[in-house]
């Protein structure tokens, strides 16, 4: 624990001599080369101080915001309809669509941690109002503050991991620092479930609240990390953010999204397959580069609705095709895909974004995976309900194979530099 307080302007740079391997030149060189430093590191990523504080911080974050999982229970135990549930628990996502990409250029020009002190300072003020009001609009507000603060949060802390890791273990790192999330993700609902059973849901949103201290003591801990460019974002910052948009590995990101939103249905065979790949695997997005897993990662990800749309086609009432193993197994699949995706284009967008506009790639870049699982979520659903699963799973491995074939022309990088 010691340490991390200090100011990390001189340290984050000996940290990540002794990350990447101090005087060896090899570690400069390219994150596409079979032959890059990662595999010879004797130093793991989990050593490194600093990111292991900030990786135990999002822990702490994802699990105080996942309780509140539960809460569509609570909207409809005070009268609320399905369209109320889902307007309260949709603006926290719709928040973080408008949110993330205008707040990347200012964490850019600002710095990362008053950004990190300001999400986390804003998700436990907003987790602290359940306390004293019980109403549905109440929660409404609740979760479009919770949206403002993730966003602010967010895009804050993952700048702040890109800065402080080595390019050359970037895509490792940044999916060991999602499993903290996918963690907390899991384990929140299981708690959270248990708590309300027994203590009621005020109880719940005590401990939420409680837990959202955590991070904002481990964050006001951590150094200032690198240095504010500026005092405000370079002029024509806007112009340049809808330049990103359209960048093909944005787009590809939104694909990515598309099948997460609609596959994660399968949360266990999912999450599960999602942490194994980035713990044990994560290492592939950097010794044999971000382009070369995330394209056939793409076409694993289409592979998981084709077979439910198999499946779907030759299933009846009364066939015995067994559905139960199919389902898990789709799980698997795309959890596995997602467990490659998700770090390997965060770190390709960083990759290709000058350091001076890391926070803006980033921002830019969660947007748009935003954007493709709430499409996801709500295109599919419909297109469930209007035309069957058949149908629908039919309809995303196609939709998924025409992304899995746009991710082929993503750029090989340069090489990288830590």
């Amino acid at each position: 624990m010691g340490g991390v307080g200090e100011a990390l302007e001189g340290r984050i740079e000996r940290e990540r001599e002794v990350v990447a391997g101090t005087g060896d030149g090899a570690a400069q060189r390219g994150v596409d080369g079979p032959h890059a430093i990662i595999g010879r590191v004797p130093s793991p990523i989990l050593a490194h101080n600093a990111f292991v504080r900030a990786t135990l911080t999002n822990f702490f974050f994802s699990l105080s915001l996942n309780g509140y999982v539960l809460l569509p229970l609570h909207i409809h135990a005070l009268g609320g309809t399905e369209i109320a549930i889902g307007i309260v628990m949709g603006v926290f996502s719709a928040v973080g669509i408008v949110c993330q990409p205008l707040v990347g250029p200012w964490v850019d020009a600002l710095g990362r941690r008053a950004f990190m002190i300001a999400g986390t300072t804003l998700v436990l003020m907003a987790s602290l109002l359940p306390l004293f009001f019980d109403s549905i609009g109440v929660f409404a507000l609740v979760r479009a503050l919770h949206g403002v603060g993730f966003s602010v949060y967010f895009v804050a802390m993952f700048s702040f991991v890109v800065d402080l890791v080595p390019a050359t273990q970037r895509g490792w790192a940044l999916g060991i620092f999602g499993v903290s999330g996918f963690v907390a993700t899991a384990v929140a609902p299981l708690f959270g479930e248990w708590i309300v059973r027994r203590l009621g849901f005020r109880t719940l949103f005590a401990i939420s609240a409680l837990l959202g201290a955590v991070p904002l003591a481990l964050v006001l801990r951590l150094g200032r990390g690198r240095r504010a460019a500026a005092t405000a974002p370079a002029p024509g910052w806007m112009l340049a953010g809808l330049e990103d948009v359209v960048q093909r590995h944005m787009v590809v990101s939104v694909f990515f999204g598309l099948g997460s939103g609609t596959l994660s249905l399968f949360y266990t065979a999912y999450a599960g397959a999602a942490v194994a790949v980035r713990v044990f695997g994560g290492r592939l997005i950097d010794t044999h580069g971000r382009r070369a897993v995330i394209v056939p990662s793409m076409f694993l990800q289409a592979s998981a609705p084709a077979l439910l749309a198999v499946v779907g086609i030759l299933v009846t009432r009364t066939s015995t095709v067994p559905v139960v193993p199919v389902l898990f197994l789709a799980g698997l699949l795309s959890g596995g895909a997602h467990g490659f995706l998700y770090p390997g284009l965060a770190a390709l967008v960083t990759d290709l974004a000058p350091a001076r506009r890391r926070a803006t790639a980033v921002g830019v870049f969660s947007a748009m995976f935003l954007v493709g699982q709430a499409a996801g979520a709500f295109t599919f659903g419909w297109i469930a309900h209007a035309l069957g699963y058949a149908s629908m799973w039919t309809i995303l491995a196609s939709s998924l194979l025409a992304g899995a074939a746009l991710s082929m022309g993503l750029p090989r990088p340069a090489p990288a530099r830590a």
